[in-house]
């Protein structure tokens, strides 16, 4: 139970104090009078909807933001902190969930960025790199001081920016989505790091959509909708039941969409590989249908080759050595122009970087793949396209004042929502998504699947990869599992457990027949 685990503060003095927040933003009032307590020692989970406001509150917690009205203290003293970098000072790290990182920088440079040790007045090198390899291994991170951010996958720059918040000591440390983009092994060491920080007596906010790491890591959880407090649990009202209802003011069982799409029978594949080798593992050779109609999710670990064979696929990266057809014809996408062309369209894993143009609107971001569908001669039907930016928002449930704010401006799993959003409008042949739902809350993620299904059902082919285990076994009607570059397992949702996946992303042997390499079943 929750209330068993509470950390030595839990019956003490409160570490934080929130009252009457309000933050308001043009057309938008995204907090409305919330308020928020949490004590020495615990880890209080902070969930809601995209839009909520949790983003915003950390952010005003994290001297990113200023509020328009309300209190805040720390430790019994009024708190406003006008920046960062004196809410750092003062004892409160925001570990953000888009990663604030250098990439052109080491990984030592990053985690020291502000606080360098100086010897003579310079950056004392060694010390930063001692700096980063102690803070790193509270992360259990083995990655190299010296690397490149650029150089590093998602998961690796997750954990740098994890390391990097906590190398300066903090009585507050908020994680916002920390689990995004790391594995199951990676996440199960972040927790301990959780579980350790509360221990030493530090409050931990913990915000995250996967539902079970609240209920299992969290002590008490506040919910927010609207802006405001909808509820405060802990004990045994801390379940996933109460979570959903406290977020979204109905029940899970109203969410989640009653049947799956089956796969179409059909004698030939949508998408086939043969001897597929991809450039970041040469050796490694893939075979691969996905049928009319048919979702199949992707599982690995950080660095089995996920990414990379998506990218393939989409002409972002060039093959080494392998065929690929599209519905019986070859398909040799020598760029995302050609792919997409061919009716083949990606979702990408970072989405500010390769999936928007942060500054342009809603509309101009859903819009941007159909454009020449209402083209008028050398002119856009701008009313056709709003009407349609309209439709497709509302169905994903984009939370914004207008299909004109700026995407910038939209939380994260919002701005998941337009991506996506983007390329079921062009109703590819092929969809790709990597890491489909990451930062996208419960009621979001069951409507994004729910219209994956509609339009499976219709004909479409997806292929997904994911880190997150529940999400491959309740979309996918097969899963791939795939290590160091290779498929170590095709496995039948019927047939598929954690146990099972974990076993073979980690290269180990299945005894379940299931796990053949042969074509679709």
């Amino acid at each position: 139970m929750a209330a068993e685990r509470a950390g030595t503060g839990a019956r003490g003095t409160l570490r934080l104090r929130v009252e009457g927040l309000t933050r308001r933003f043009p057309g938008v009032l995204a907090l409305d009078g919330v308020g928020l307590e949490g004590r020495p020692g615990e880890v209080l989970g902070v969930v809601g909807e995209n839009g909520a406001g949790k983003s915003t509150l950390m952010k005003i917690l994290a001297g990113i933001d200023a509020p328009d009205g309300g209190a805040m203290e720390l430790d019994g003293a009024s708190w406003a902190p006008r920046t960062p970098r004196e809410a750092a000072d003062g004892g409160v790290a925001l570990i953000h969930q888009e990663l604030c990182l250098a990439e052109n920088l080491s990984v030592a440079a990053n985690i020291a960025l502000g606080r360098e040790p100086t010897r003579m007045g310079f950056v004392d090198r060694d010390a930063a790199r001692e700096m980063a390899r102690e803070a790193l291994g509270t992360v259990r991170a083995a990655i190299d001081p010296d690397a490149i951010v650029e150089g590093l996958s998602a998961g690796e720059r997750q954990l740098v920016e994890i390391a990097k918040g906590l190398a300066g000591g903090a009585k507050v440390v908020i994680f916002d989505e920390p689990t995004s983009s790391l594995t199951a092994g990676e996440s199960e060491a972040l927790f301990d790091v959780v579980r350790e920080l509360r221990d030493q007596g530090v409050l931990v906010l913990y915000v995250s959509h996967r539902l079970h790491e609240i209920t299992d890591l969290c002590d008490r959880a506040a919910v927010l909708r609207d802006g405001r407090n909808a509820a405060a649990l802990e004990g045994s009202e801390l379940n996933r039941s109460a979570l959903v209802q406290a977020m979204v003011g109905r029940a899970e069982s109203e969410l989640v969409s009653p049947t799956a799409a089956v796969p179409r029978a059909s004698t030939a594949p949508r998408l086939s590989a043969r001897g597929l080798r991809t450039a970041d593992w040469p050796a490694a050779s893939l075979d691969i249908d996905v049928a009319p109609g048919e979702i199949v999710g992707i599982a690995g670990l950080v660095g089995a080759g996920r990414t990379e064979l998506l990218e393939t696929i989409f002409g972002l990266r060039a093959a080494v050595a392998g065929d690929l057809s599209l519905d019986g014809a070859p398909f040799i996408p020598d760029g995302p122009r050609a792919a997409i062309a061919s009716g083949v369209a990606l979702v990408p894993e970072d989405r500010k970087l390769h999936g928007l143009l942060l500054e342009e609107s809603i509309r101009w971001n859903v819009a941007l793949a159909t454009l020449t569908a209402r083209r008028r001669g050398p002119f856009v039907d701008t009313a056709a396209e709003r009407s349609v930016v309209e439709e497709r928002s509302s169905a994903l449930g984009v939370r914004a004042s207008s299909i004109e704010q700026p995407t910038g401006t939209l939380s994260g799993g919002n701005q998941q929502k337009v991506v996506i959003g983007r390329w079921l409008e062009a109703r590819p042949r092929l969809l790709l998504l990597d890491e489909p739902t990451r930062g996208v809350d419960v009621g979001a993620r069951e409507e994004i699947y729910r219209i994956l299904e509609e339009l499976c059902a219709e004909g479409l082919s997806v292929l997904f990869a994911s880190s997150d285990l529940e999400e491959l076994l309740r979309l996918g009607q097969r899963i791939l599992v795939m290590h160091e570059g290779e498929l170590t397992g095709n496995v039948a949702r019927a047939d598929a457990d954690e146990r099972l996946l974990m076993t073979l992303a980690t290269g180990g042997d299945a005894l379940a027949p299931t796990t053949s390499l042969e074509a679709n079943p």
